[in-house]
């Protein structure tokens, strides 16, 4: 004779609602999700045997999550602490040691687990546990750079606002040069990517000289507008800005760089002062980012160059210039978000240094 289903299973108040939360939330551990699962399958009126097959688990289970929540509610789907000897060490005194520098006869910058363990006197696995408790993570180590350009202010607004807001009819274009790009030739020929590996190449390389690359970046349309040159010299750069002229022959040419010497010397302002046509914006000390043809040069970095192999700088800028061209005919508008109060605000100088700005 089969076994009789038990009774539908009464919820209390509002616990639906939490349970239903529970199954959908992805931060929920699995086990509470399970368990929230049996307990609204049976206020359903699910037999026992029925729910343990629809959710792969045992009857024994079902009865005994029932059984829990009948007694206790919402509280006795929860884990319970469990049993075991109480943690002997303090994971905070672990955190603060770990943010002293370890002493100067170990001869090392930051600490180790097992390191900072011998020096505690206590288990790696320990000092492991307290840096996740804790989030820290001694082997990382991040960049950042403040400027002190005393103009600061000035030129975020004025460049962000050139983003944004460009004059009517005038063509905007970030300026900059990538150099000591270099020719690199690898001492095999590269392996093809294949099902299941990827493309291959040896370690090691042959240095085949380096070239400059001259790039004009049109943010309305995306179109580059390039040159390679064997140096970068200011000799170089007013080339490059006669080129753009030329490329560019009619209207307002508005051209953000940065504050690279060759770019403030006494030729190019001289040109730049005979063809007031042209405006120069110049972004922060330091603040080089600001330029989006800096964008531009990490994705021919990615795309062209990091995986390439060059017998010769003649190849190398044979790769670059077919690069451009590609680009040209598939490019697009860069676009600019952030206002110049939202970087300003972000960039949180106040306590960095004394500097007048």
């Amino acid at each position: 004779m089969a076994n009789r289903p038990a009774p539908a299973l009464m919820l209390r108040e509002d616990d639906r609602d939490q349970l239903v939360r529970w199954t959908r939330s992805t931060a929920t551990r699995a086990g509470l999700v399970l368990r929230a699962r049996i307990v609204l399958a049976a206020s359903a009126g699910e037999a026992n045997e029925a729910i343990a097959d629809r959710l792969g688990t045992s009857r024994t289970t079902v009865i005994k999550w029932r059984a829990r929540y009948q007694d206790k509610g919402l509280d006795g789907l929860l884990d319970e602490p469990r049993s075991g000897r109480p943690r002997q060490v303090d994971h905070r005194d672990v955190v603060a040691a770990t943010l002293t520098p370890p002493p100067k006869k170990l001869g090392v910058t930051h600490w180790s687990t097992r390191l900072l363990a011998k020096h505690l006197g206590i288990g790696d696995a320990t000092v492991a546990r307290a840096w996740r408790e804790y989030g820290v993570q001694p082997w990382r180590v991040e960049t950042f750079k403040f400027s002190t350009d005393p103009e600061l202010v000035a030129k975020v607004t004025d460049v962000v606002g050139l983003y944004l807001e460009p004059p009517e009819n005038a063509i905007v274009l970030c300026v900059d040069e990538k150099s000591q790009i270099q020719a690199l030739d690898r001492t095999a020929p590269m392996l093809p990517m294949q099902p299941g590996l990827p493309q291959r190449r040896t370690h090691d390389y042959k240095r085949h000289g380096t070239t400059t690359l001259f790039a004009a970046l049109e943010i309305a349309t995306g179109k580059v507008t390039g040159a390679c040159k064997p140096r970068h010299r200011h000799q170089e750069f007013l080339a490059f800005l006669k080129q753009v002229a030329r490329a560019y022959p009619e209207g307002e040419l508005h051209l953000v760089m940065d504050n690279y010497a060759t770019h403030k010397k006494a030729e190019v302002r001289t040109w730049l002062d005979k063809n007031p046509r042209i405006h120069v914006h110049h972004t922060p000390t330091s603040g080089s980012w600001l330029n989006l043809v800096e964008v531009w040069f990490s994705i021919i970095e990615r795309q062209a160059i990091h995986r390439g192999s060059f017998g010769s700088v003649k190849d190398l800028n044979a790769k670059i210039r077919a690069f451009i061209d590609g680009w040209n005919d598939r490019c697009h508008p860069f676009v600019w978000t952030k206002t110049a109060d939202e970087i300003l605000k972000k960039a949180n100088r106040q306590a960095t240094s004394n500097a007048g700005h």
